[in-house]
């Protein structure tokens, strides 16, 4: 049975009520997001966290960057508890929790940053458990249509952030190309050093010329003996407890 909490240095994550827990890869998004933002914007920002689940991503940026964040969940008992795990944080007042569609929702502005952990399994055999297919299949919310949220939303020079399964990464461009999206940069995420990729970790932009540069890397949770390698510890070094 999955903890019903999960704490860090700064924030407590209660999940007993979400389907979708914490995991070690999107506490990595989150940190590694942060970082991003952090490099290459300073100044007070706008940002959209689509299918925020316990509020965690949104959370983790809060600690790190000047912002206001807008985080979006279609369930109601996922919303509430996000809401609970925003409110009793220090972060409260730079994060507002939605309760609604991301496919509907309407903005009075352009955001400069969008993040989502979006649908995993989408095209995949479904479980018996409803709020978990809602979670990991987004039902009703394909990657099209998560694509075309960020394409509606994300302002002209704005960058998005996905986390997604490595086996979707050729989809994953043909669909942006669509959308006149393009990948800035991609980590290609290893569970250690000897194990295949099994995540992405996505920026992206507005297509603004036809050979736009995009770099990658690679990055690797454990290491040989099965310790937390030096990367990951460097990111997550402001949100664990124990690193």
């Amino acid at each position: 049975m999955s903890n019903t909490f999960f704490q860090f240095k700064k924030f407590l994550i209660h999940q007993d009520r979400c389907a979708m827990k914490v995991t070690t890869d999107s506490c990595l998004f989150g940190a590694w997001t942060a970082e991003k933002i952090k490099q290459i914007h300073e100044e007070s920002m706008h940002v959209l966290d689509i299918g925020t689940g316990t509020g965690l991503l949104s959370l983790m940026l809060a600690q790190n960057i000047n912002s206001h964040i807008d985080a979006i969940e279609i369930d109601r008992e996922a919303f509430e508890q996000a809401m609970e795990n925003v409110e009793a944080s220090i972060f409260s007042r730079t994060i507002n929790i939605i309760h609604g569609d991301a496919r509907i929702f309407v903005s009075p502005v352009k955001y400069d940053f969008i993040i989502s952990n979006p649908p995993f399994y989408e095209n995949e055999l479904k479980s018996g458990n409803i709020k978990k297919n809602k979670a990991h299949h987004h039902e009703g919310l394909l990657m099209e249509d998560l694509f075309s949220i960020i394409k509606e939303h994300l302002q002209p020079a704005g960058t998005f952030y996905l986390l997604l399964p490595y086996k979707r990464n050729n989809e994953l461009r043909k669909i942006m190309a669509k959308y006149a999206l393009v990948v800035t940069h991609c980590t290609l995420v290893r569970q250690s050093i000897v194990h295949p990729y099994f995540r992405i970790m996505v920026s992206g932009k507005h297509k603004e010329e036809e050979n736009q540069i995009s770099s990658s890397d690679e990055l690797a949770i454990k290491n040989e003996i099965n310790e937390y390698s030096p990367e990951f510890i460097s990111l997550l070094k402001e949100y664990y407890l124990h690193l």
